[in-house]
C-alpha cells in the first residue's frame, strides 16, 4: 500500500476548505481510500464552515470565500 498527499476541497455554502489528505491506495485494485484521521478531519472542516467558525476550520486546511459571479 502507498500513499501520496492530495488536496480535498469541502464546499459548503458561500465556503471552500481545502483540506490536505493522505488517500491509501492499495494493490487489489480498489479506488485510493482515506484513513479513518482524515476522514474524519474532513468532517470537522465542514461542520466548522456550517457553523461559521472560519477559525477552526482554517486550523485543518485553507478556507475560502466563495463570491457568485452571476445568478
Amino acid at each position: 500500500m502507498s500513499t501520496r498527499r492530495r488536496t480535498k476541497y469541502v464546499l459548503e455554502g458561500l465556503y471552500a476548505a481545502a483540506v490536505e489528505v493522505d488517500p491509501i491506495e492499495s494493490e487489489t485494485g480498489w479506488p485510493p481510500y482515506l484513513s479513518l484521521e482524515d476522514a474524519r478531519k474532513l468532517d470537522e472542516v465542514r461542520e466548522a464552515l456550517r457553523r461559521g467558525d472560519l477559525r477552526g476550520a482554517s486550523q485543518l486546511g485553507r478556507v475560502y470565500q466563495l463570491t457568485p459571479v452571476a445568478v
